[in-house]
């Protein structure tokens, strides 16, 4: 993806932070090239849990990923920011929606993200949302999840931080609850399918990691 792919997407947001963020966002966070390797070549839909101002719909059809996303997050001002995106760029096939996870999934069946939410549910909330979303995957699709990872690492200690620092700007409309383990991803979706767990922090000093969970054909 080049510089001019990332100006593109920002200009499709009027305010300047909005802009400014989503340039930085995009140019710098390794998460949008590992969704669009997970997803080039599968024609199944995308169910994008936690989709904020809708950078991975945009990023994965500047990158040529044509297959139908639908995006739901908590934050319904977010959620009309990526509305007018959409609109402003004329592009098809991607919906989103203001919808609380802890409600229920709506019914899919196809591919699932989770991006940079589970922290703000309870462990039993995070069990029953990882189950739902598993469910709701196609035979040969995928559930991509990014989630910082509770351990002693300093990482998570600045993990912890910046989500605080996130709640206490506005950011973010919820505080940190409840960090998954790389075993607790293990143990509630290893039934599901082949899980694959990898660090995902790329020159951020997060405690990012990937999960991907795929259920088999």
């Amino acid at each position: 993806m080049s510089a001019s792919n990332y100006k593109a997407i920002a200009a499709l947001f009027p305010g300047r932070w909005d802009s400014h963020y989503v340039a930085s966002k995009l140019r710098t966070d390794p998460l949008y090239t590992a969704l669009e390797e997970n997803l080039r070549g599968s024609q199944l839909p995308l169910l994008d849990l936690g989709c904020g101002l809708g950078l991975s719909a945009l990023f994965l059809r500047a990158a040529g990923i044509n297959l139908p996303i639908h995006g739901l997050d908590y934050d319904s001002r977010k959620i009309e920011s990526a509305k007018r995106a959409i609109s402003q760029g004329k592009i098809k096939d991607v919906s989103f929606a203001h919808h609380d996870a802890r409600q229920g999934l709506p019914e899919h069946h196809g591919n699932v993200s989770i991006l940079d939410i589970l922290q703000f549910f309870t462990p039993a909330e995070q069990e029953t949302l990882l189950k739902l979303a598993a469910s709701r995957v196609a035979p040969g699709g995928k559930l991509i999840i990014r989630s910082g990872l509770r351990d002693h690492s300093f990482r998570f200690k600045i993990t912890v931080a910046g989500d605080w620092l996130a709640k206490a700007t506005s950011w973010m409309k919820a505080a940190p609850t409840h960090y998954p383990t790389s075993e607790d991803f293990q143990r509630i979706l290893q039934p599901f399918g082949v899980i694959e767990i990898s660090p995902l922090w790329g020159k951020t000093p997060f405690n990012n990691h990937l999960i991907v969970l795929t259920r088999k054909a």
